[in-house]
């Protein structure tokens, strides 16, 4: 997988998701120091904790939506306490009072309280809430940041004694490598094999990053580009699959897919971060035409990826289309060093020239799709049981699959792009 492009909707999911989540469920570690039991009390019931967003408030009662599982009721009776803490804070120490009327919809709210028998609603004891501006304007700065200081790539090599990580990033031409420089204070987390939610990333190490993994980084570029020192980086293995629909489950979700590259049927779950896209005929018998003249091209050593070494679009007969070294590496130095998603000025033959695409394209669903239609999906790496969730699912893709039979590899969409971080279907997106 060659493009990392759409890094800013990445990153806007993570952070507007992961600023909440880290600093509260934090503040909650912090506030749960065990006390020691009293043998003359009898045994309490056992509290339990909920971590959501508020969905409504009806008199004293919030409707929560926890980031897992169904809606819980939270009762707030008159003496709970009620603070407010601002994101990125792991304690109560700064911690303001609040009354309940201060709560929104919208709000991220911690709750600590005992649950009802039949564990639907939940009578609190305390609440920490996260105002919902606070958290957006976390996330924009977040996005800024990753913009400017991001990058991310395919994993080429894992050196573990200089704590170093090899990416591929795309560079004019195609792409070229970076070293990726960890330390003991770089935060490094990884995707669970069977979500595309960063909240469910797990803390991580660098032995569990391998090659052919997809990697993002944030951090500091040394002065030419070449080197990166990265202070927080998010890996994942993600799969590509590219075959026909066999079956169609719309009640669970699900379809099934003959992949081209295993000769097996493979069962992918569509979820609510699932990006669901189709290709107009003409746009795909493009794209199809570009990868079969880019084959070629290559094949020959034709400059620019073209078919029988002719210009690039847009070059004229006789006009001079690779520039001078050092204009060609200043070229490829700017290219690199802009954030990935940034700008609309990829050149035929490039990996990102079909996120583009993507980008413009109007969101479809599971009932847009038949058995028989030829679909190229990237994936969570999948659990044990064989089953993956889909990250983007694009159909409409036959030319593109006839002209690349072996799996269209060479068109391989970029993982990155789960539903839109910025609230594309509530990505969670690095």
């Amino acid at each position: 997988m060659h493009s990392m492009t759409r890094a800013l909707h990445l990153a806007a999911r993570i952070f507007l998701i992961f600023a909440a989540c880290v600093s509260l469920r934090s503040v909650a570690r912090a506030e749960a120091t065990p006390q020691p039991p009293n043998p003359q009390q009898a045994p309490a019931q056992t509290a339990k904790q909920v971590l959501g967003a508020i969905q409504a408030i009806q008199g004293s009662t919030i409707t929560l939506k926890p980031d897992t599982g169904p809606a819980v009721n939270v009762v707030v009776q008159g003496a709970v306490r009620i603070l407010r803490v601002a994101p990125g804070q792991t304690d109560l120490k700064n911690a303001a009072a609040i009354q309940f009327a201060d709560l929104q919809i919208g709000d991220r709210i911690l709750v600590r309280g005992i649950p009802s028998a039949d564990g639907q609603s939940l009578t609190a004891s305390t609440v920490i809430a996260m105002k919902r501006s606070d958290v957006e304007a976390k996330q924009q700065q977040e996005r800024e940041d990753w913009q400017k200081r991001g990058t991310g790539g395919l994993v080429s090599a894992v050196d573990p004694a200089s704590g170093t990580i090899t990416i591929s990033v795309p560079a004019s031409g195609g792409t070229r490598t970076v070293p990726v420089h960890t330390t003991k204070d770089t935060i490094i987390r990884r995707y669970a094999p069977d979500s595309v939610q960063f909240d469910d990333a797990k803390p991580s190490s660098l032995s569990e990053v391998k090659p052919g993994d997809q990697l993002r980084a944030r951090g500091a570029r040394s002065a030419d580009g070449s080197e990166f020192a990265a202070e927080e980086i998010v890996s994942g293995a993600f799969r590509n699959i590219s075959g026909t629909v066999s079956n169609l489950d719309a009640a669970a979700n699900t379809l099934t897919v003959a992949d081209l590259a295993t000769k097996k049927p493979v069962v992918v779950k569509i979820s609510a971060q699932s990006q669901v896209l189709k290709l107009p005929p003409q746009i795909a018998q493009g794209l199809a035409f570009q990868m079969k003249g880019g084959a070629r091209g290559a094949a020959s050593g034709a400059p620019g990826g073209t078919a029988g070494g002719a210009p690039p679009s847009g070059a004229a007969a006789g006009e001079r289309v690779a520039p001078p070294d050092a204009a060609r590496q200043q070229r490829q130095q700017q290219d690199d060093q802009r954030a990935p998603g940034e700008g609309g000025n990829a050149r035929p033959g490039r990996a990102a020239d079909l996120q583009q695409v993507l980008n413009r394209l109007p969101k479809a669903s599971l009932a847009d799709l038949q058995k028989g239609d030829a679909v190229m999906i990237v994936s969570t790496e999948g659990t044990a049981s064989g089953g993956v969730t889909a990250i983007t699912l694009l159909a409409g893709v036959e030319p593109i699959l006839q002209a690349s039979p072996g799996g269209a590899q060479a068109m391989t969409l970029s993982p990155w792009n789960i539903g839109g971080a910025g609230g594309e279907a509530g990505d969670a997106n690095p």
